[in-house]
C-alpha cells in the first residue's frame, strides 16, 4: 500500500506556520510612494508590496496616463516596473510616454495577453511594480475561452493575485468599466483584490476625481483631484476655486455649497433649472447629485414650504464634473430650486450647508468649521446653516436656521 498523498504530491503550495499574532513582522505592509501625490493620497501612502490594485473607469478618462505616469515617477524612485500593454503596441505606448515624460530607463514594457508569459515576464525582469492594462483582454491560453469572459477574468485574476503575494510584487490591473459606472466581469474581481480605484470626470471637463471603493491597507473616503493638460494629468493638491472659476453672478437657481470630500472641503456650485407649468410627464434630471435626494427635497419644498413643482421640468446638476452624494448638500439645492422657481438669484457671497428632514427641519452635518473657514478663505461672507453651527469664522455672518422655509423667507422673496 502506498502513504498517504501529501499536499505537496496534489501539487499545493506547502502550509504556513502559525504564530502569535504579536510577533507578524509589519515591514512588508508598508506603503511606497509611487511618487504620483494624488494617487498616493487616496493609497494612504503609495502601493503596498504584495498588493493588488484595480483600477477602473470609462474608455477614454486618463486610466492608461495615470498609470503611465505611476510606473515613471516611481522608476525614479528605484521601483522597477513593469507595463503589460495588452491593448497597445509597446510602440504607441512610447509615444505617449514620450509625450508625458514618463519614458524613464526603469520601465520595462511588453506588449502581451497570455497570462503564462505575462507571469514569466515577471519573474525574468523582478519586477516591484507591474501594471496589467487591460485584465479584460489577458487570457489562459489552457481554458480554451475568449477574453473578457467570466472564467478568464476569474482565473487570470486570480492567479495575478497569487503570484503577486508569492513574489512581494505590486500587482495593479486595469479594468473597464459598464454603461451603469460597475466594473465589467465578475464580481469577484473586485472581492479577491485588495484595493479597487474609480476613476471619474466628464471627458468634456479637465477634471479628474480618483476615489477607492475598497482599500485594505487604509481608509476609502479620501479623494484624488487631476487637471488632465496636454502634458499629462496633474494633481490639484488645492482645489480652492477650481470648481467656482467659471461660475456666473447674479443667475436665478445657483448656490454654492462647502462639501467635504475625504479630508478636503471643496466649494462646489448647485444649478437649477425649472421650465414649463402643466407637463404632463414632467422630466427630472440630477447631474452628479442622488436623483432620489432631489424627489425627496421636491416633495418637502411643496409638503412643507408650498412651493409646488409638480408639473414642471427641473433639472439640477454639480457644477464641474464631481459627484456629490452627501445630505448636507440638501440646503443648497433646495435654495438653488426655489430661487430657480421664482427667478430670483441668492446673494453672491452666500453659501448653503445642512441636510434636510422630511419635516422640513435644517439637521447639523459633520465638518460644518472646515467647510465655513474654506467659504470664507475664497470670499464667502455669508453663509445659511442649521441652528446649532459653530462660531463662524472671522468676517462671516451665519444666517442660523431651523427649517427650509426660515431659510427661503432669508433669502428669496418668497410670497
Amino acid at each position: 500500500m502506498g502513504g498517504a498523498e501529501t499536499g505537496a504530491d496534489r501539487g499545493v503550495a506547502p502550509p504556513g506556520v502559525p504564530m502569535p499574532l504579536h510577533e507578524v513582522d509589519m515591514a512588508g505592509g508598508a506603503a511606497r510612494a509611487s511618487g504620483v501625490g494624488e494617487l498616493d493620497r487616496v493609497l494612504g501612502g503609495g502601493f503596498v508590496p504584495g498588493s493588488v490594485t484595480v483600477l477602473g473607469g470609462e474608455p477614454g478618462i486618463g486610466k492608461s496616463t495615470l498609470l503611465l505616469q505611476a510606473l515613471g515617477a516611481s522608476s525614479a524612485s528605484g521601483w522597477r516596473a513593469l507595463l503589460v500593454t495588452a491593448e497597445e503596441s509597446a510602440a504607441q505606448v512610447r509615444q505617449r510616454a514620450t509625450r508625458l515624460g514618463a519614458d524613464r530607463a526603469g520601465v520595462l514594457v511588453v506588449s502581451e495577453t497570455a497570462l503564462p508569459h505575462i507571469l514569466d515576464h515577471v519573474e525574468a525582469v523582478a519586477a516591484d511594480l507591474v501594471v496589467v492594462d487591460s485584465i479584460q483582454t489577458v487570457h489562459e491560453p489552457a481554458l480554451g475561452s475568449a477574453p473578457g469572459t467570466v472564467v478568464q477574468v476569474r482565473e487570470c485574476a486570480q492567479r495575478l493575485v497569487a503570484m503577486a503575494k508569492e513574489r512581494g510584487v505590486a500587482v495593479v490591473l486595469v479594468g473597464h468599466v459598464t454603461k451603469e459606472g460597475s466594473l465589467a466581469g465578475p464580481r469577484v474581481l473586485e472581492h479577491v483584490v485588495d484595493t479597487v480605484l474609480s476613476f471619474e470626470g466628464d471627458r468634456h471637463h479637465a477634471l479628474r476625481l480618483l476615489r477607492a471603493t475598497k482599500h485594505r491597507f487604509g481608509p476609502t473616503h479620501e479623494l484624488g483631484l487631476f487637471e488632465m493638460t496636454e502634458a499629462g494629468l496633474v494633481g490639484v493638491p488645492d482645489a480652492g476655486g477650481l470648481f467656482l472659476a467659471d461660475r456666473h453672478p447674479g443667475v436665478p437657481g445657483s448656490v454654492v455649497v462647502p462639501a467635504i470630500e475625504g479630508t478636503r472641503p471643496l466649494l462646489v456650485e448647485i444649478q437649477a433649472l425649472v421650465a414649463g407649468k402643466d407637463i404632463p410627464q414632467p422630466r427630472r434630471s440630477a447631474q452628479g447629485l442622488d436623483g432620489g435626494r432631489l424627489a425627496l427635497l421636491l416633495a418637502v419644498l411643496e409638503r412643507r414650504v408650498g412651493l409646488s413643482l409638480g408639473g414642471s421640468d427641473v433639472y439640477v446638476s454639480a457644477v464641474g464634473g464631481v459627484r456629490l452624494t452627501e445630505p448636507a448638500t440638501d440646503l443648497a439645492v433646495a435654495l438653488a430650486l426655489a430661487s430657480a422657481a421664482v427667478d430670483h438669484p441668492v446673494p453672491d457671497d452666500l453659501a448653503a450647508v445642512g441636510e434636510i428632514g422630511l419635516a422640513g427641519e435644517v439637521r447639523q452635518v459633520a465638518h460644518l468649521g472646515r467647510r465655513l473657514a474654506e467659504a470664507r478663505r475664497l470670499g464667502f461672507g455669508r453663509a445659511v446653516v442649521p441652528m446649532s453651527a459653530p462660531e463662524p469664522p472671522a468676517g462671516m455672518e451665519l444666517l442660523r436656521v431651523a427649517t427650509l422655509a426660515e431659510a427661503l423667507v432669508g433669502v428669496l422673496p418668497m410670497s
